[in-house]
């Protein structure tokens, strides 16, 4: 190995640390014996993980993140998924245009976005439900699901389709017994970065959020202005947590769709 391959080496692994070190200590803190955040803790405990789970507030979160969650992952799968259909198989004037209008929400600050939703939910009197939430994450989901889908569909071979159009098949019929279920780890896939997109949201609820319907990610911005302890490096795991069993749950999707 030459002078340059481990120069290259050596700062891989020093961005790679400085990236995962973040993580570590969170989790180590988590599991500190302190009545404060410390590093490295004093001991080993599980009472932040008791008292996470065990306050109803806390659990009222995460219900309500979930909730969320689970109706950006369909909202956006649904729309992703149509939107994604119609660029990669129609033919039309001003797809380039249409594409990049979906991905904004990428490039727009998200806390632009989060101020027009809000004063958009503001007239509808309806900030502080659930579904406006869903809906303004919807927003910042939407185009990681045309991106995932959009290459999904062209990876698909068309011939299986065609074969079930000839074969009497209608256009819907082949889409709902042919495409889709090709496609299926892809879609999945799609949905699951939906689904991660909206539970680690915090800009967007901050807005939209109410006195009494909060995600975890407000509740642990509310708690950090109010006291500072453990418990945030405990609900932070978690977090880290879902991250990670979604990304692995994707990862899994993917191999398979690649196999297929």
């Amino acid at each position: 190995m030459g002078p340059g391959r481990i120069a290259v080496t050596g700062l891989a692994a020093l961005v790679l640390l400085f990236l995962i070190a973040p993580v570590v200590i969170i989790v180590i803190v988590s599991f500190s014996s302190a009545d404060y955040l410390r590093f490295p803790p004093p001991g080993l405990s599980l009472r932040w993980y008791e008292r996470f789970f065990g306050v109803a507030s806390w659990r009222q979160a995460i219900w309500v993140s979930t909730q969320v969650a689970a109706l950006t992952m369909v909202f956006a799968t649904v729309l992703g998924f149509l939107a994604s259909l119609a660029l990669v198989r129609g033919r039309f004037r001003g797809k380039g245009a249409i594409y990049a209008f979906l991905l904004s929400p990428m490039i727009v600050p998200t806390i632009i976005t989060a101020i027009g939703l809000y004063f958009f939910f503001v007239r509808l009197k309806a900030t502080g439900s659930i579904l406006a939430m869903a809906l303004g994450h919807t927003v910042l989901a939407l185009p990681i699901v045309v991106i995932i889908m959009a290459a999904t569909l062209q990876g698909f071979d068309v011939r299986f389709e065609q074969a079930a159009l000839s074969l009497g098949a209608s256009r819907l019929t082949a889409l709902r017994r042919v495409t889709l279920p090709l496609i299926m780890p892809g879609v999945l896939s799609a949905a699951l970065f939906a689904f991660l997109t909206s539970f680690d949201e915090l800009l967007i609820p901050l807005f939209l959020a109410g006195v009494e319907v909060q995600t975890l990610t407000v509740r642990v911005w509310n708690s950090l202005r109010l006291e500072v302890d453990p418990t945030i490096a405990a609900v932070s795991s978690f977090l880290i947590a879902v991250t990670i069993a979604v990304l692995g749950g994707s990862a899994l999707l993917r191999g398979r769709g690649e196999r297929v």
